[in-house]
């Protein structure tokens, strides 16, 4: 993890403080004072701000947060845009967001203080489940891509004018319900297991259909329920318990999978060595071929000249 993150993840200073921190040359490590600040944090490695040692937290803190519309999921936008963070009290300010929801979107919002959870999270194929309201009746087009999946090699209708995005791939959606039809709009519950970007914007714009509300009601088992717009909540014991559940299976799925690919390379090395030692062997047998035919060819010279040595 680079310097300044680690110091944000585990203190009370934000990246960019830590970033003038490291700038003024109040952060060591190892008792060496660093100016680099791309240096990687190692395990062991002691990082200290004026002289006090940043303690990297071991303990997990994750919160739901009711994310309003009008606001970005991000630190802080160049353009003066409201943030999650201008709407979150000061103590979470470090914390991580789970996965994003676009400025005109609502709902839950995981967030945490551990790297290695958001990381895990994001990269999860963990359901997530939305409320929609689309500007169109449901069309049969519709339902049979929402059942069979999608690609697009121009998905841009639905994505944001700049987003350099082009073509995606939809999977078959793990649940949808339709909750109220009209001749100008319809009313979904839908369930993903993906978190792309606009990904339900562009998969119904693909099909002339504006979203005109989406509000995320829950992910991977957490419920939003009535947590009021804007608020926030940290998790349940049971959802902690979950989640560590969850943790540990992706762990030993993740060691499974080195000692799989640690196995793959030690056997490729293995039958690397064997083909080396199988080359030698053949050099050396040709070699002492060539040994033996140049022996014999010169007995046999010898024996057709028997003055030659005289001779020379």
């Amino acid at each position: 993890m680079r310097l300044n993150k680690f110091i944000s993840h585990n203190s009370k200073y934000s990246r960019r403080e830590a970033d003038a921190l490291i700038e003024a040359g109040e952060v060591t490590v190892n008792k060496v004072k660093m100016e680099n600040f791309s240096y990687d944090v190692k395990e062991g490695d002691l990082v200290s701000i004026r002289g006090l040692h940043v303690k990297e937290k071991t303990e997990l803190t994750m919160i739901v947060f009711n994310k309003p519309k009008g606001t970005l999921v991000t630190q802080k936008d160049d353009r003066g845009r409201t943030t999650i963070f201008h709407k979150l009290p000061g103590k979470f300010r470090h914390f991580i967001p789970i996965g994003r929801l676009d400025f005109a979107s609502e709902g839950l919002l995981l967030l945490t203080d551990s790297p290695r959870v958001a990381e895990v999270m994001m990269k999860s194929g963990l359901d997530r489940t939305y409320n929609i309201k689309i500007d169109k009746p449901l069309t049969p087009e519709m339902e049979e891509a929402m059942r069979e999946g999608l690609f697009l090699d121009d998905a841009r209708a639905g994505g944001h004018e700049k987003s350099k995005i082009y073509s995606m791939e939809f999977a078959p959606f793990v649940y949808y319900e339709v909750r109220s039809v009209s001749s100008n709009f319809t009313k979904l519950r839908v369930t993903l297991t993906e978190g792309k970007n606009r990904e339900l914007r562009r998969f119904f714009g693909h099909f002339e259909a504006n979203v005109l509300d989406l509000k995320r009601v829950e992910f991977g088992g957490i419920q939003l329920n009535n947590l009021p717009t804007g608020k926030t909540r940290f998790f349940t014991r049971r959802e902690y318990d979950d989640l560590h559940k969850y943790l540990k299976m992706v762990r030993k799925i993740e060691e499974q999978e080195k000692k799989e690919e640690e196995d793959k390379i030690k056997a490729e090395r293995l039958r690397e060595k064997k083909k080396n030692q199988t080359k030698d062997q053949a050099h050396r047998a040709k070699s002492a071929e060539q040994k033996r035919l140049k022996e014999a060819k010169q007995r046999n010279s010898n024996r057709n000249n028997p003055n030659k040595k005289d001779r020379r």
